[in-house]
């Protein structure tokens, strides 16, 4: 016997000139209420490189971090464009939302940036009685502020698939 699935199939996506204050909230919900991204970068061969990190956001801006001779480093020093994602895993089909971003990524250089990075970050992980390693220091990492050019938001419970689109480019205060 076969489990029949019915879906509301959503209406096309849906461009948005401006961001309004509706969809920037669940975005900003979104940002807030998860702390892993999936990033990619482009490798030297001309291949995207997808890797999972942590991340902390201050509005719309986002901020990670990883090794300075990492791979990921490596590739944002030839090109800063990244796409990444931002999901969780849900029993519900219906019950799925995310964001997935096309973005630049530029090392932050200037040291009380870094410093206020590096505060989000470790407030996103609150509780970590035994962290082995101490905290680093914008000289121990290389850190990354990540600024949006289109967002795209992923809500099943308006359709199957249904995703509004924002262009955010000029849209950042």
């Amino acid at each position: 016997m076969h489990a029949s699935l019915s879906l509301r199939v959503s209406r096309p996506t849906l461009w948005r000139r401006q961001m309004d204050e509706e969809i920037r909230r669940k975005i900003l919900t979104l940002l807030d209420q998860h702390r892993i991204m999936t990033i990619a970068t482009l490798r030297p061969d001309g291949w995207p490189q997808a890797t999972t990190v942590g991340y902390a956001n201050e509005g719309l801006t986002l901020y990670f971090l990883c090794g300075p001779d990492s791979q990921k480093a490596a590739n944002l020093a030839r090109d800063d464009r990244v796409s990444l994602t931002i999901d969780h895993d849900t029993p519900q089909v219906m019950e799925i939302t995310g964001l997935s971003m096309a973005a630049r990524a530029q090392v932050v250089a200037d040291r009380t940036e870094a410093e206020k990075a590096l505060r989000l970050l470790m407030l996103k992980y609150p509780q970590q009685p035994s962290v082995p390693l101490p905290m680093p220091t914008p000289g121990d990492v290389r850190i990354f502020r990540v600024t949006p050019m289109v967002i795209s938001v992923l809500d099943y419970s308006k359709g199957f698939a249904h995703t509004d689109l924002v262009n955010c480019q000029g849209r950042f205060p």
